[in-house]
């Protein structure tokens, strides 16, 4: 019985933390939302607009096509 109770306590605290980093991440995009700082973020898919394509060649940077 005693280790199902340390296990109980175990999982309410892991679940109080989940719930509370939950609320931290709401809160900080709201306040991101509101600046309009989620425009300014990355592109989806994380793709640049420009990136090395090979070592030799013309260039050594080109434009992404």
């Amino acid at each position: 019985m005693f280790e199902f109770e340390l296990h109980r306590m175990n999982h309410a605290q892991l679940v109080r933390e989940a719930a509370a980093q939950r609320l931290s991440h709401e809160a900080a995009g709201s306040v991101a939302s509101a600046r309009g700082l989620r425009r300014l973020g990355r592109r989806s898919g994380g793709q640049d607009a420009e990136g090395r394509v090979s070592d030799g060649g013309r260039g050594r940077f080109v434009r992404a096509a």
